[in-house]
């Protein structure tokens, strides 16, 4: 056969997060010591409250379909959360219940974008980003953000990335891979330049409880009321309650956009998953001890972690506020060499860790950034421990 398959499906790149994180399953299966970098994921089980609302719901039935955008409780949940914890006024209407969060971004770019549409990216970036813009087909244009900078965009670069095609820009605070958060002061600067140029921001707010050293995730929607219309807020069950496999994510947004993206997702998937959604309902809220719990503990991590690679030999970092990454500049690492072979690609110094040192990081090229790596520190901090001296041995024998 020689039928044609869709060139945008070809053009997607696969995701070097789950290839990494493949592999270190592979060599684990073979009963090799892996230690693993990579999750984007707690390492913490559900909690036990969440748990058993699920178990509930499937004892009482609750396994039909609901409404397409989500039950109305949860929809009414959501919107009180948005008020409370974010101070964003988004009423029940305006929020839509969607299968994770990338599901919830698909549906924002299908909802917002027009072939060849500009959607502004700072880079670093989470490397889906770029591929479900291009999937909608929209254009992502890149602003490289460096260490000088925190990594953060600034508002002199946005106002000069935007043209007459640009629709909307991404804000991933607190982010990944960088573990930075914007402070409200550097929020204020963009929503100006947002409004100025009558563009959306997607507010990616996914690890909004992981924040550390006093830092305070604010939201930009919850500014003013002119930025509030300009904003479409993502976010989901995920990161902050270790519900990665539940597949839950939620948008606030515009009412105009947030009608569109109930009716595609109406036809695209239906309702997300009946009893993931009662158990997002009794996360929201019930009992809200878990998080922070996780929080401490990630901050323990996020301390040691920092304190490790601050002293190893050709490589450097910026301490992160938020997430659970440590984002890792190894461009000296890479000007040198391995066994006399020099090493040139962050993706040859994440092979040599994994096949050599079995220890699996992630190479941001598809971040990116070419020279830096992501380290995770939602694992163990005996695992850590373990994959941070191996690291240190492998730096030790660069020359």
């Amino acid at each position: 056969m020689s039928l044609e398959l869709s060139k945008k499906g070809l053009l997607v790149k696969p995701s070097s997060t789950l290839a990494i994180t493949a592999k270190a399953k592979e060599l684990r299966a073979k009963g090799l010591d892996v230690v693993g970098f990579g999750a984007g994921e707690p390492d913490f089980n559900t909690p036990d409250n969440i748990n058993a609302t699920a178990i509930k719901a499937i004892q009482d039935g609750f396994t039909k379909y609901t409404a397409a955008a989500g039950t109305p409780e949860l929809r009414k949940a959501i919107s009180d959360k948005f008020k409370t914890v974010n101070h964003l006024n988004y009423e029940p209407d305006q929020v839509i219940v969607s299968n994770g969060g990338k599901h919830a971004l698909t549906n924002i770019f299908e909802a917002i974008l027009n072939p060849g549409d500009e959607v502004i990216i700072p880079t670093p970036f989470w490397l889906s980003y770029p591929e479900i813009v291009k999937l909608e087909d929209g254009v992502p244009v890149f602003v490289r953000c460096d260490a000088s900078q925190n990594y953060k965009i600034t508002p002199e670069q946005l106002a000069a990335a935007c043209t007459e095609k640009t629709k909307a820009f991404v804000l991933n605070s607190p982010n990944n891979p960088t573990g930075m958060v914007y402070s409200k002061a550097e929020l204020e600067a963009l929503a100006k330049v947002i409004v100025e140029k009558d563009i959306y921001v997607i507010s990616d707010e996914i690890y909004e409880y992981l924040t550390y050293d006093g830092e305070q995730m604010v939201s930009i929607g919850s500014l003013n009321d002119e930025i509030l219309a300009h904003t479409i807020t993502c976010n989901g069950m995920a990161k902050g309650y270790a519900m990665t496999g539940w597949r839950i994510g939620y948008t606030g947004a515009p009412k105009a956009v947030a009608k569109v993206m109930a009716s595609i997702q109406s036809h695209q998937t239906s309702n997300p998953n009946s009893v993931a959604q009662m158990a997002s309902l009794e996360a929201i809220t019930g009992p809200q001890e878990s998080v922070g719990i996780m929080r401490q503990e990630f901050d323990r991590r996020r301390l040691y972690m920092f304190d490790r690679i601050s002293k190893m030999p050709h490589v450097s970092t910026i301490c992160p506020r938020g997430a659970f990454y440590v984002f890792v500049d190894i461009s000296k690492a890479l000007e040198l060499s391995y066994n006399g072979k020099k090493i040139e690609t962050c993706a040859e110094f994440a092979r040599i860790l994994i096949e050599e040192y079995l220890t699996a990081v992630i190479p941001c090229a598809d971040f990116g950034f070419a020279d830096h790596i992501r380290l995770s520190y939602a694992i163990s901090i005996e695992q850590i421990e373990k994959g941070l001296n191996r690291i240190e041995e492998f730096l030790n024998k660069l020359q």
